[in-house]
């Protein structure tokens, strides 16, 4: 199949919101992108016209994006575009969407610490039992982000 991948960069525009569906969970939410242009004669930086896209992310994606982000963070989205036309209010819009194959934060502008998941049903392999370890209370990464953000 031909499809048209992109990546995004730019920041979260709406609430994410989370439903479960009959092919899986599903997150949505509207991301802008705005382009930024620097001025030769200036050296001063300017924004450029915003786009929106809706970004549908599915089952394991729309769930733990739907826990990690809010809205006016910046992230980097990567995915299937689709565009579709469709007629409100008597009038021809377009829409253009991406179909979430990954996201995440876009550490040119903060940082981020990575928690991995739980799987929803582990099975053991037969010749390795599995064993459970406690997390620490006090996670290090955490610990060692909260230095670097809060340091002189």
């Amino acid at each position: 199949m031909n499809d048209t991948t992109v990546t995004l960069v730019g920041n979260v525009a709406t609430a994410v919101e989370y439903r479960e569906t009959a092919g899986g969970g599903v997150a949505r939410f509207r991301f802008a992108v705005t382009a930024r242009r620097r001025d030769r004669e200036t050296g001063l930086w300017s924004d450029g016209n915003t786009s929106f896209y809706t970004v549908s992310a599915w089952r394991s994606l729309g769930a733990n994006l739907a826990a990690s982000v809010s809205v006016g963070e910046p992230l980097v989205v990567h995915g299937r575009l689709k565009v579709r036309e469709d007629e409100r209010d008597g009038q021809r819009k377009t829409f253009v969407d991406v179909d979430a194959l990954a996201v995440g934060h876009d550490l040119t502008r903060g940082t981020a610490a990575f928690r991995r998941v739980a799987k929803a049903e582990q099975v053991p392999r037969p010749e390795v039992e599995p064993t459970l370890v406690q997390a620490p209370e006090e996670d290090p990464w955490t610990e060692a982000t909260k230095r670097l953000v809060t340091a002189p």
